[in-house]
């Protein structure tokens, strides 16, 4: 796999794994029993830690990285595809 198709997965993992850890954790207003003020969600996230999710997000899509360019580079899946 070359340069930019790496770089292409890296970002479309990334970001599947940034989507899917979006909720995890997290707590709404109404769920916390915390006052809504005015002109904002009920629904939206009291601390989102954004941060974290980040880094793990990170950390996770490096990690199917590596993982699918060592699949991709054994010698059975390469004779087999030519």
């Amino acid at each position: 796999m070359g340069l930019v198709s790496s770089i292409a997965l890296y970002f479309v993992l990334w970001w599947l794994c940034f989507f899917v850890a979006l909720p995890i954790g997290t707590h709404s207003h109404v769920e916390q029993n915390m006052d809504v003020d005015r002109g904002s969600e009920a629904a939206s996230p009291v601390k989102p830690r954004l941060l974290k999710k980040v880094l793990a997000a990170t950390v996770v899509a490096f990690g199917l990285l590596f993982l699918t360019q060592w699949i991709l580079a054994q010698p059975g899946l390469q004779y087999y595809w030519k």
